[in-house]
């Protein structure tokens, strides 16, 4: 059995477990401490982070390189375009969400209002729930940007730039923390997403203390 070793809020192991869905590979998910830092986790990924994914004899982490890794296992349905512009494009979204998205955005909302209780790490700041909610208008904004011109983020077909970046907005998502009321090209995009079968078990997600946003898993918000 495949396995997943992961953490129901963390964007990066959403992200896995989008491309495992949409690939229709059957996985086994474990939900990992990862901050606890076990010895069963630092043997099979020594940086110390989730997801983990143990296909047959392996364990590979890095979620983008995992992702890549499946595409080129199970390359249908599709996940990455051919070309290499249209390949850049796909992984330069990637990289916006995974790095600047996840450091202005991600991070500060969801560690100042779960992580922090969750891991014991001392109370909320307020400076950083401020700075994230005031950085999430700018990158919505950039979405809406992109989708006038295309009918996906990277281009015109559904490819692992849309995953990753609804990995994150999922995230938010389930505390609230997402005005789709400022554009409606994004909250379209993303409702096109959230009604895949891949979104179902993000969907189910609960974190105990932190029931999600009442809209959370309705595929019409």
């Amino acid at each position: 059995m495949t396995r997943l070793y992961h953490y129901p809020l963390s964007p990066f192991c959403r992200k896995v477990r989008l491309c495992l869905g949409e690939k229709r590979i059957e996985v086994e998910l474990v939900e990992e401490r990862y901050w606890e830092q076990s010895p069963d986790l630092m043997r099979r990924n020594p940086a110390g982070k989730v997801p983990v994914l143990k296909l047959e004899n392996r364990f590979l982490t890095e979620s983008t390189a995992i992702c890549e890794y499946l595409e080129d296992i199970v390359p249908t349905p599709a996940l990455m375009p051919q070309g290499a512009e249209a390949k850049y494009e796909v992984r330069r979204l990637i990289g916006w969400f995974d790095d600047k998205f996840f450091n202005e955005v991600t991070n500060k909302l969801l560690t100042e209002r779960i992580f922090k209780k969750v891991q014991g790490g001392g109370y909320p700041d307020s400076t950083r729930i401020k700075e994230g909610a005031r950085a999430v208008k700018y990158h919505l904004d950039y979405m809406n940007w992109l989708l006038e011109s295309r009918r996906w983020l990277a281009g015109n077909d559904m490819t692992l730039a849309d995953f990753t970046a609804a990995a994150h907005l999922s995230c938010l998502d389930y505390i609230s923390d997402v005005d789709w009321n400022r554009s409606d090209l994004v909250r379209d995009w993303y409702a096109k997403i959230k009604s895949r079968p891949a979104f179902r078990s993000l969907l189910a997600d609960q974190i105990p203390s932190f029931l999600p946003a009442p809209h959370y898993a309705d595929l019409d918000f």
